[in-house]
């Protein structure tokens, strides 16, 4: 295996962007159901009205030289090209932070947030999870589970030169950075997830008070029949729906779009449109939409939420819907966030000034 770090730069052919353009502009649009609301699915003419935008308003190249505006590497890890972002701050006390992206995201979800990070003290690393983006997708069927992509994540630390850094993860990342404080404990000063600890479940309900039966009955809400679950369909059949998203960019729109949706009514109010797209197409680009489904298929039959770790102090951007009482059975809670600004589950899409601000908190207290 080789310890080589590679400067990495993105460079979309030009018949790649083309060939986008012209398939949305070839694509057949069926005759919808009746009604026009999300609840069966992304409405038509929003769906009309984005993949216009997408075709002829949104530039790429815009898009692409601003991810270039932050040094990029490539380095080989148990047998893998990793891409990752390493950007330092100018203060020479910097803390570095791993940051670990969510899905149906990349390190797109923390473009805005990067900036307001190295202001704060900290140096930031972004990699790209195995199968996303300008990372090497899985070879083997099995085994891609968070706690093997934490133990890569904790040598590209070690490559990097960091024997201290914090560790912050939301989505899938919320199950990744639990598992980076447990394979380099001696390393993570703290793990910072923006949702995720402390979740309820039904064995729980018979001791809840009522103000987190409340919390409960809002989890069931949201992960409820009417909701479209990923997790099944990534486990089950990512295979199966992948040849519909790595031939139509509208097909691969539509599932992205109303996953962000599901994360949060009103989503393209909260999330700008343009960062929205831009990840988009990263995935359309690198043929990640199949590939990015492994980790969930590493899980097994059952899905369950992230319970986090004790080797060293944790904290959370938002507390809710996980309750404090039910997070310190299996965590150190040191800051629980309540009050946070945002409403979408990728917040630091959509406030990342208050997410770097909250951080800047949470680290302070365990650095």
């Amino acid at each position: 295996m080789s310890n080589e770090i590679r400067p990495f730069r993105i460079d979309i052919p030009q018949a790649d962007i083309d060939d986008l353009n012209d398939r949305l502009a070839r694509t057949r649009w069926g005759a919808p159901p009746p009604g026009d609301g999300w609840d069966g699915g992304v409405p038509a003419a929003f769906m009309k009205e984005l993949a216009e935008y997408w075709r002829t308003g949104f530039d790429w190249r815009v898009q692409e030289a601003r991810f270039n505006g932050f040094p990029q590497f490539v380095t080989e890890i148990d047998g893998y090209d990793v891409h990752f972002l390493h950007v330092r701050s100018d203060d020479p006390d910097a803390l570095p932070v791993l940051l670990v992206h969510g899905w149906p995201n990349s390190f797109a979800e923390f473009a805005d947030l990067i900036r307001p990070l190295t202001e704060r003290g900290f140096h930031v690393v972004v990699p790209s999870t195995p199968g996303v983006g300008f990372s090497a997708a899985p070879r083997e069927r099995t085994g891609w589970d968070a706690s093997r992509v934490a133990r890569m994540w904790a040598e590209l630390m070690r490559r990097l030169g960091y024997d201290r850094y914090g560790v912050e993860g939301g989505d899938f990342g919320a199950y990744v950075a639990p598992e980076v404080a447990k394979a380099a404990p001696d390393a993570v000063v703290g793990v910072y997830v923006i949702s995720g600890l402390g979740f309820p479940t039904e064995q729980d309900v018979p001791d809840m008070l009522p103000e987190e039966k409340e919390q409960y009955d809002l989890m069931q809400q949201w992960a409820g029949a009417e909701v479209l679950d990923h997790h099944h369909v990534n486990r089950i059949a990512p295979r199966t729906f992948a040849y519909g998203w790595d031939d139509s960019p509208v097909a691969a729109l539509a599932w992205m779009t109303h996953k962000f949706n599901d994360f949060a009514t009103g989503a393209f109010d909260a999330v700008d449109r343009d960062l929205f797209l831009a990840n988009v197409a990263l995935y359309w680009f690198t043929r990640s939409f199949g590939t990015a489904s492994w980790p969930y298929r590493a899980q097994g039959g059952t899905m369950t939420w992230p319970e986090g770790q004790k080797n060293v102090p944790s904290g959370t951007y938002s507390g809710p819907p996980g309750i404090r009482r039910l997070a310190e059975r299996t965590n150190e809670i040191v800051h629980w966030g309540e009050g946070n600004p945002g409403t979408h589950h990728f917040v630091a899409m959509e406030e990342p000034t208050a997410v770097a601000a909250d951080m800047k908190l949470f680290f302070d207290k365990v650095r």
